[in-house]
């Protein structure tokens, strides 16, 4: 597969690029990747530290009680850490970072969990994958809401084709128009229960399904990588290579290619603009470690930063032309801010399959896609768009039968046999783009690199409040309609970013007065830089948005080297 270390490591003469890769992490790699494998020389730039594919999952092969806590994590954790300690335990705690040394500012709560490393939190990702439809992209012209996408399903489709057919997604087909079907590898198996709850969905509606999740885990081997373990240890990195990542599949596919140079601890402090040009000439770079300054020169710049992380960037490179940051003649820079809300659902107990149970652990719940909002029978008047669930079938444990009452010698006995089984539904729901919903920069505060620190300023609205209500509603209907027992439902009230799903700051659209980027993520007003992470997107769907930042980012690098060739970047 490579290193992703190989390539021209001599980087303190070599300061000239035909590329600029700003991040390493899902749409990062793929950029990477595509641009290698099209013959330019890419210097792909990630300002945490360097992690090996295999030799660096320090943790992948540790039992539980190997740990000093037991997987848990301790209240200094919780201390020094309030923000990523929500997200990681002991087992993956180094790949995401410290919040002391990390601030940042919460005007509202807003949890911004970040991975500073080669990867970044394409090593920790949920690898839940699914394609958005024209009711995604067609929606905010149809609801009157934002701006409209500039791209439709059609072209964006093969290019679904193309990155699927790399990364490997596990699913299975259902032929719904508004869920599209895509390159599947084989599904894995729903449980007993999850498979009876499907078929009285099934029995009891007729506008909705329940189906396995789809997954960037290879059930068999796939590009050399894979297949998975079952071990449902994801988040600690894979040394089998059996989900996708950047580490395991675009890096190395970058570096056999001998185009790469990749550089950790590299802080990209500003993009550098020549005004006679009108195009961005190179970036500005800070060693993390020695804090020293070196600028980088190439013909394009790729940056996927990741959504908060890239519109700082873009806010940080200020110029005579663009003195609100680099780009942002529209002034939606840093707004629109999106993240799905997760945290709410219902969760029942069915008395029945007493002789069934499960092996394994399967790195994937089931998904019952969007039913509301589809058309004018699911049509909705407290709310617009929808949400789909996620969730999970399984037998109470050990664990959770030990926080019932009882002692002796039958209670031990009845601790060693499984309990009944319950099903969890949780959903993840569309926000809508708010332009007050953003990330600024504080002038006035800075980190220890010197950069101003990131002012997020974030809230949910009637319209999610409403349908938080309708998705408790719709949980426990379906359990109690299905026989299931002690239904209850929950509303966490998770805060934004709970979901690592942020989206939006430097939107598509079809008009540079109303937004950043064109059709191919392409800036209007610099036309050398292109941005396909998150921040690109024009509205939010529900479905988990990586799949589609791949497929974006794959199109746009096709469309930047055809117009590096034609002479017009």
């Amino acid at each position: 597969m490579g290193d992703p270390k190989q390539g021209n490591q001599n980087i303190k003469t070599q300061h000239d690029f035909d590329a600029i890769v700003i991040g390493s992490g899902i749409s990062g790699g793929w950029a990477a990747k595509e641009l290698c494998e099209k013959g330019l020389k890419t210097l792909v730039l990630e300002r945490g530290r360097n992690v090996e594919h295999i030799k660096d999952y320090d943790t992948a092969f540790k039992n539980p009680w190997e740990f000093p806590h037991h997987l848990a994590n301790t209240v200094e954790d919780q201390e020094e850490n309030p923000i990523q300690s929500t997200s990681y335990n002991e087992g993956n705690k180094h790949f995401f970072v410290n919040d002391k040394e990390n601030p940042y500012i919460q005007e509202k709560p807003f949890f911004w969990i970040r991975g500073y490393q080669v990867g970044g939190r394409s090593l920790t990702w949920g690898r839940q994958c699914y394609r958005l439809s024209d009711l995604d992209f067609e929606a905010n012209a149809k609801d009157g809401i934002a701006v409209d996408w500039p791209i439709r399903y059609r072209d964006i489709a093969p290019w679904y084709d193309y990155v699927e057919n790399f990364a490997g997604i596990s699913g299975k087909a259902e032929g719904l128009p508004h869920l599209p079907d895509g390159q599947f590898l084989p599904p894995m198996e729903l449980t007993c229960i999850e498979d009876y709850l499907s078929g009285k969905i099934k029995e009891h509606y007729d506008d909705r399904i329940l189906t396995i999740a789809r997954v960037a885990n290879l059930t068999k081997g796939w590009n050399g990588r894979g297949p998975c373990q079952f071990r449902n240890l994801c988040d600690r990195g894979c040394p089998f290579s059996g989900y996708f990542s950047s580490n395991a599949a675009t890096l190395p596919a970058a570096a056999i290619t001998g185009n790469m140079t990749l550089l950790p601890d590299s802080i990209v402090t500003e993009i550098i603009y020549d005004e006679q040009k009108n195009r961005a000439t190179g970036v500005r770079v800070m060693n993390s470690n020695t804090k020293t300054i070196t600028e980088y020169f190439s013909k394009i710049i790729f940056v996927n930063a990741s959504t908060i992380a890239t519109a700082s960037i873009l806010l940080n490179s200020v110029s005579r032309k663009f003195p609100e940051g680099l780009g942002n003649s529209s002034g939606q820079v840093g707004h629109n801010l999106m993240d799905h809300f997760i945290g709410s659902g219902a969760i029942g107990e069915y008395h029945g399959f007493e002789n069934e149970y499960y092996y394994g652990r399967r790195p994937a719940g089931f998904y019952v896609p969007r039913f509301r909002n589809i058309n004018e029978k699911t049509k909705r008047s407290d709310y617009l768009r929808g949400f789909g669930f996620q969730g999970m079938g399984s037998r109470m444990g050990w664990r959770a039968q030990s926080l019932s009452a009882g002692f002796g010698e039958d209670f031990k006995k009845g601790l060693l046999s499984p309990g009944p089984w319950n099903v969890w539904m949780g959903a993840w729901g569309e926000t809508l783009p708010y332009f007050d919903n953003k990330i600024t920069l504080d002038k006035n505060k800075k980190d220890k690199w010197g950069l101003p620190l990131v002012r997020i300023d974030f809230e949910y609205h009637e319209n999610e409040n409403a349908m938080k209500k309708d998705i408790q509603e719709s949980a426990a209907e379906m359990l109690s309609k299905s026989g299931f027992k002690n239904i209850q439902t929950f509303n966490y009230n998770t805060p934004g970013g709970t979901a690592v799903h942020e989206m939006g700051t430097v939107r598509m659209g079809k008009d540079p007065k109303t937004s950043v980027l064109n059709g191919f993520n392409q800036m209007h007003d610099v036309k050398n830089v292109f941005i396909t992470d998150g921040s690109c997107m024009t509205s939010a769907a529900c479905q988990n948005p990586s799949l589609t930042y791949m497929a974006l980012t794959a199109r746009a690098c096709d469309y930047a080297v055809s117009e590096l060739k034609k002479g017009n970047l």
